[in-house]
Parts: C-alpha cells; structure tokens; sequence
C-alpha cells in the first residue's frame, strides 16, 4: 500500500468494497465552525497558508510541538514564511491526523502527490497560489465539488443570520442552517456573561433584567433560529450539570449573577442546570437535536490564552469529570421527548456514554471527536460503541472544521475508516457483507439525516 493512494486505511478487498459503495455519498455536516461570511462572499483565497493553517489550531499546535516560534505561527510573520515553516517540520508531524488531511487536501483539491517538506515547500506554495486563482477553487465550488449536501455552522444566540437568510438565495445548491450555540448564556462564570445578557436585550428588545424576561429573549431567539432551518442546539461544558431546581432559586441566583456578585459553585451550578432544562423544553417543543459537547478544559496553557487567545491550541481533556451522575436528571426528564447526542472529547469516557445511550433510545454517541477524530481513535469507538450500543445508532460524522478544504479529507477518513472497521468484521465471521453494506451507508448518509431532520 502506497502513501495515500486508493487503498489508504484499507486493510482487505472487503473494506475497499465498502468504501467503493460510499465514497461519492453525498456529505451531510451537522457540526462545522465554518464561515458561512466567506462561502456566502465566495472570494476565495491566495495562497496555501489561507486555506491550510490560517484558521486551524491542530495546525498550530503541531508547529508550537516543533518548535516553530509564534510569530510564523499565529503572527505577523508573512503567509509565505509561515507555510515554509510549517512545511519544514512537516515530516516530523507524521503519525497524527493532520499530517494526512493536509496531504488528503493537497491531493484531492490540487491534484499534488508530492509528500510536504522543506525540499518542494516552494513548488506546493507556487502551483497552489496559481490554482487558487481558479474559480473552481472560491468556496461554493470547492463545497460543490466535495458533494456537500447540508452544512450547519455554529451561531452564538444573538446571530442576525444574515448570511444563512443571503445563503438562501446565493448558495442555492447547499442547505446551510444555524446551530443555536448556547454557551455565553449558561456559562455564568465567563467574564462575558454580563455582555451576553446586554446583547440579548438589544437583539430581541426584551428587558432581560429579570429571569423572566432573560427566558423570553432566549425563547425568541430560539423560535429564530428555527425559522432559518435550525434543528439543534449545542453546549460546550467541561461537566455537565443537570438537576431540579426551582425558578424561585433560579430566580435568585440570576439576580445575583446580574447585579456583579461572586456566585459560589452551587449558585452557578445551580442557575445553569435550570437553564439547562428550560432549552431542553425550547428543544423538546420544537423537535430540535440537543448537543452536548462534554470534558475540554478550555485555555488551559496561560501563556498562550493571554498571549493568542482563546481555541488556540491551548485546550485539553480530562478523565476527573462526572457523567452519569451529572446527565440522570436531563436524560430521564426527557426521555423520548427528542434526540440527545453526546460528545465526549476523552475517550476513557466511551464507557459510561455508550452504557447510557444504550438505556435511552433517543440518545446518541456522537463521532470521535477533537482529539479523537482520527483512524485510530474513530476505529477504537466504532468497536466499543458498537460492542455495547449499537453501530445503527451512532450519531455518524461531522466535520468540527474550521477550514473548508478540509471538509472532503475529514468525511472520507471517516468513510475509510468506517469501511476497513466493517470490513475486518466481514473478514473474521462477525456479520454478512450484506449488512455491512446497509451499516456503512446508513452512518455515511441516512443517519445523520434522519436524525437531524434535514
């Protein structure tokens, strides 16, 4: 097998089978961070950089590993200086999934073969700078290109969605939809928080000084998003915190929260599993998907979050957080009301999610996610989850990208990968080529679909 060729991650004639008969499906993307200002402009852009490291902190944390100063990284160094850099230490970069998207990209999208390094940096920056001048290579096309079908952008609450209502009638051939982000307003302790409140009353022109009133903003931002094709929500939390509490309590703590008091933990625990369960009711009504994306300790390097800024690179996971405990509450209080998918960004956590979504039918293991989302840490969570939940019910993929040349490498990992994990299961006698067949174009295609309502 050849780097990358057409049996990369193929181990067997059956898996190359399977993945022949899901290759050209088109992609359906429920969670992305792409710029839909960019898809809607479709400008393009000038040089590798832009499209391969500009906006991508795998990429920058892979050149911080390396030793590459910050100034080619995330600085004012010249796009051109930094791609050098990058290409310099990009053979030392093999092993993790970046080394291969980048070359996937630089494959698929330009037609380049050649392996990154110091040694054809300067050719790769000249042949690319030339075939991004294309317009087959501006944004719409690239999407078209990659067969995507339905792409959702992440949207803090108080989004205009200007560009998803432009979208309608300037990217024609794509379903683009907001996902109602949720975390500026359950995150009480962010310095932020006050902020969020302001720009909730100026976007909706309700008096949120009361907890009724914050309800009622959040209620018609939600009913918003829904006219523009919205069909989920998403949470970003270290650990969950779900529990009664009373709207007297909640009342309260908001109170408090508003007029500048340092709340305690239980305060702000308290006043965020509250709010929990009033989107969970906003979700419930509107048959909406609710999100968890559970466990990353945000900037957790100082220098770096003080130096660059927040999703820097600077994030990690940890095993010290609480699941089953923390989920019971939201999970039983709507059990067969919607569609629940959760993401967890450590894999020691696989257990406890996958043993509870097989005790709730409408709850879903999300994909292998953030430092997951490679061939060993997707292959690894398809054999668990399926072993003790079921491979039917997973969540299928999303991109979680920041780039859009990345979006077609990162399905067709997942596709690849998906296909040599069935088909190893063909091989050894666990299930028929038949059922693989239908399992592997059911989590490529139908089954995001289905679930997310597109």
């Amino acid at each position: 097998m050849a780097f990358a060729d057409d049996s990369y991650l193929l181990e067997s004639d059956t898996a190359v089978e399977l993945y022949d008969g899901i290759r050209e499906l088109p992609i359906v993307d429920p969670h992305s961070h792409a710029d839909l200002a960019e898809i809607v402009a479709n400008d393009g852009w000038t040089d590798i950089w832009e499209v391969e490291g500009a906006t991508d902190h795998y990429v920058w944390s892979m050149m911080r590993k390396r030793g590459v100063p910050e100034r080619k990284i995330t600085g004012d160094a010249p796009n051109k200086e930094k791609w050098l850099a990058l290409a310099e230490i990009f053979p030392e970069i093999a092993g993790n999934p970046v080394y291969e998207w980048v070359h996937l990209d630089l494959r698929r999208q330009f037609g380049i073969e050649k392996p990154v390094s110091s040694s054809t940096a300067e050719e790769i920056w000249t042949e690319t700078k030339e075939q991004l001048t294309r317009r087959s290579m501006r944004p719409q096309q690239l999407l078209a290109e990659m067969n995507v079908e339905v792409l959702c952008t992440t949207d803090d609450p108080t989004s205009t969605l200007e560009y998803h209502e432009r979208a309608e009638t300037e990217v024609p051939d794509i379903d683009t939809r907001p996902t109602w982000r949720i975390d500026r307003a359950i995150h009480v302790e962010d310095a932020s928080w006050g902020s969020f409140v302001e720009e909730l009353t100026e976007v909706t022109g309700t008096d949120t000084s009361s907890l009724s009133g914050f309800l009622d903003a959040l209620a018609e931002t939600h009913e918003y998003f829904h006219e523009h094709g919205c069909r989920a929500s998403d949470l970003s939390v270290t650990e969950p915190v779900t529990r009664p509490v009373s709207r007297r309590r909640a009342r309260t703590v908001y109170e408090r929260a508003l007029d500048g008091h340092n709340l305690s933990q239980t305060e702000r625990r308290d006043l965020q599993a509250f709010l929990v369960e009033e989107i969970g009711k906003l979700n419930a009504e509107k048959n909406w998907v609710t999100q968890f994306h559970i466990g990353p300790v945000r900037d957790y390097r100082d220098s770096l979050a003080e130096t660059v800024g927040a999703d820097a690179g600077g994030d990690v996971s940890t095993q010290t957080i609480e699941l089953t405990g923390t989920l019971e509450y939201f999970l039983n209080r709507f059990d067969d009301e919607m569609e629940i998918v959760l993401y967890t960004v450590d894999p020691t956590h696989y257990p406890s999610i996958a043993t509870i979504t097989r005790a709730f039918p409408n709850v879903s293991v999300g994909p292998a996610w953030w430092f997951n989302d490679s061939p060993h840490g997707m292959e690894e969570q398809f054999r668990y989850v399926g072993s003790v939940d079921l491979l039917a019910n997973h969540a299928g993929m999303v991109s979680d990208s920041r780039k859009l040349m990345s979006f077609g490498s990162r399905f067709e990992m997942f596709r690849r990968t998906l296909a040599n994990t069935l088909g190893s299961m063909v091989e050894r006698g666990q299930m028929p080529m038949e059922h693989a067949t239908s399992l592997v174009e059911h989590l490529s295609y139908d089954r995001p679909k289905s679930l997310y309502g597109f």
